[in-house]
């Protein structure tokens, strides 16, 4: 079975409900433009999409807003940067 790369969160849109395409569409990251196609993962939600590695940055971003992370904090980013790049 195919893993899908787009994962809908919210209410689907009412011109959405219809299609029984088994094809996917290509879904935009509001963040960074890149087509699904060129990252791992994207979520989309009502009107907007983020892909995981903007998803990433923000993580990044929030745990390092106040200084250096911690040791949980960096082990996580670690974590999640090394999953990433495989």
């Amino acid at each position: 079975m195919e893993e899908k790369k787009v994962v809908s969160f919210g209410k689907k849109h009412p011109k959405d409900a219809n299609k029984q395409s088994v094809k996917q569409e290509v879904e935009y990251c509001s963040f960074c433009k890149r087509p699904n196609t060129l990252v791992p993962k994207m979520v989309k939600g009502p009107d907007v999409n983020i892909c995981s590695e903007c998803v990433l940055i923000a993580v990044q971003y929030l745990i390092l807003q106040d200084g250096l992370a911690s040791a949980d904090a960096q082990r996580i980013l670690d974590l999640l940067w090394g999953s990433a790049k495989k």
